[in-house]
């Protein structure tokens, strides 16, 4: 969610670890009711129904920074029911609840809206009922990590109005069902904004409506399922581009929406990146999940968003970060950045999503190790593990990467680079890149469109590859601490074990007499001899440049 900017992880202000920076939320060591309410994924006025399509009909009242309109629930009903929970924060005003052409009692309690059916909903039924609302709704501070609203003008006084909403969540500016287990299937998106204007929204234009009040109507339609932190509105003098990729699934629709004035610039920039990028990873990670809806990116104030069919960017057209290199090798500042990393989240967090915000892991840490691999294709093997070692210099180890379940909170921003570190680490324990490209492909095949858990992706790498992988994961994600391969003389022979935190903790890792061949080892977390002919503590090598690991000679 994610965006990095929600972002990412090394260095904003020369490399100062952007961790410090890149929570989606405020830090919390305690949790409320409202968190629950918000993050809970099964209490049953969440599990009984399921989402199947949204329709918002959303009108923007940019000088005011007010907006109204409703929006229209179809579900399908997952047990029988009369209550139902969804989300709208509470700064924003309930109108009504229409169902049949009838109002329905509600209650609100925090950001939660507990909506009363007169009769019970029969399991396996389909309906639908539409939330009428409106209100001023929270402008974000610093998006997108501090999310909401963003309102801006651009260089020639032109509004521009954009909102980023992961983490905090789509009930910021619009009544859901605000959690990633439940995406809808399809979405009408028809933002309405004042003549002269154009709204971008996710998937495809289908009609542009002159209203009698001022107001334009923009209606996008999304054919896919989408997470809804990911509907988005950017309204602003925006120009439009063409063009096409020929991909795996066939002929790839490219729509560039710059800023009026951008233009040449967007045209350049997004030529050189766009489709040397979807080469990359539709190699590594299979097809382009979103062929119906196309592929778009949308200028907007801050700095990127992974809003899937319609990636905001914001990098001012420029390669690196905001100009610099996270990695400090010099391969950062090769491509742009926002647009790579944004553009895997396609993959990783839109097509395959996490179930709980607390694994958000599956879509940063892959999304980082992304960047190794579009580097890899296009400047070599070696400068991809370069750039991704480079990475290290963001990483805090400050908390455990998996944040805790059911409270709407992710984990330790570490996700970034500690987690594309222990991918890449993945990668050198298989010691097959054909497989390893055959697990990013299949994970990309089998979660199709879906949500996960974290024991999902943890077991289908572990099926795939063969190893059991599961103790070096829980090591990187559930605890602060790298481990640690200790050597020691015992009985005057070199002993060597892991230092861990995890359970059954024994990763294999590459260990060589100085100036020979790297060979693999299995230590466990009891010593036991090391079986490398001629090794002593004087000239044990470890390779401590694909391994992200501390190393101890006693």
């Amino acid at each position: 969610m994610r965006i990095f900017f929600k972002l990412l992880s090394v260095a904003i202000v020369g490399f100062l670890p952007l961790a410090t920076f890149a929570q989606l939320g405020a830090h919390k060591e305690t949790f409320t009711r409202a968190d629950t309410l918000r993050g809970s994924l099964t209490t049953p006025l969440r599990t009984c129904y399921d989402i199947n399509y949204y329709h918002l009909d959303v009108k923007f009242d940019i000088d005011q920074k007010f907006i109204s309109g409703n929006v229209m629930f179809k579900f399908t009903a997952d047990a029988d029911f009369t209550k139902l929970q969804f989300d709208l924060f509470s700064n924003l005003k309930l109108e009504k609840v229409v169902y049949k052409g009838k109002e329905l009692p509600y209650t609100r309690e925090f950001n939660a809206v507990f909506v009363s059916f007169p009769q019970t909903i029969a399991k396996g039924s389909k309906d639908q009922f539409t939330v009428y609302y409106s209100g001023n709704p929270t402008i974000a501070k610093r998006a997108p990590w501090d999310g909401g609203v963003e309102y801006n003008v651009d260089s020639l006084g032109h509004k521009w109005v954009s909102t980023a909403c992961q983490g905090m969540g789509a009930s910021v500016w619009w009544p859901t069902k605000d959690q990633q287990a439940d995406e809808a299937d399809s979405a009408l998106i028809s933002i309405s904004v004042p003549k002269g204007l154009k709204d971008v929204s996710n998937g495809r234009l289908r009609k542009v409506t002159d209203l009698t009040n001022g107001y334009t109507r923009f209606d996008w339609f999304v054919s896919q399922p989408i997470n809804n932190y990911n509907i988005e509105a950017n309204i602003g003098d925006y120009a439009h581009i063409s063009d096409t990729y020929m991909g795996e699934k066939g002929k790839l629709t490219l729509d560039y929406w710059p800023l009026s004035y951008n233009v040449d610039k967007a045209k350049k920039q997004f030529a050189a990146n766009v489709k040397p990028m979807l080469k990359a990873f539709e190699h590594w990670f299979g097809p382009y999940p979103f062929y119906e809806d196309g592929y778009k990116l949308i200028e907007t104030h801050h700095l990127g968003m992974e809003h899937q069919s319609g990636t905001a960017y914001g990098n001012h057209y420029g390669n690196g970060y905001l100009g610099r290199d996270l990695s400090g090798t010099g391969w950062g500042l090769k491509w742009d950045f926002i647009v790579v990393h944004e553009s895997g989240h396609e993959w990783f967090g839109n097509n395959i999503t996490s179930k709980d915000l607390g694994d958000m892991w599956i879509h940063e840490s892959f999304t980082n190790y992304s960047e190794s691999l579009f580097i890899e294709d296009n400047w070599g093997k070696q400068a991809g593990q370069e750039y991704v070692h480079g990475t290290r210099l963001g990483i805090l180890n400050n908390e455990p990467i998996v944040g805790p379940y059911g409270v709407n909170k992710e984990g330790s921003g570490d996700m970034y680079p500690k987690g594309g570190n222990m991918l890449n680490m993945i990668r050198t324990i298989i010691n097959d890149d054909e497989k390893w490209r055959e697990i990013l492909r299949g994970l990309n095949k089998t979660f199709y469109h879906q949500t996960v858990t974290y024991d999902q992706v943890v077991n289908y790498i572990n099926k795939q590859s063969g190893k059991n992988l599961s103790p070096m994961f829980d090591q990187y994600l559930h605890y602060k601490n790298i481990p640690t391969l200790e050597f020691m003389n015992i009985g005057g022979k070199l002993m060597c074990r892991w230092i861990a935190d995890a359970e059954g903790f024994a990763m294999p890792v590459k260990v060589r007499v100085k100036g020979g061949e790297y060979k693999f080892i299995t230590p466990r977390t009891r010593f036991a001899p090391l079986a490398i002919d001629g090794a002593t503590k004087d000239n044990i090598e470890v390779d401590t440049f694909n391994y992200y690991i501390g190393v101890l000679v006693d």
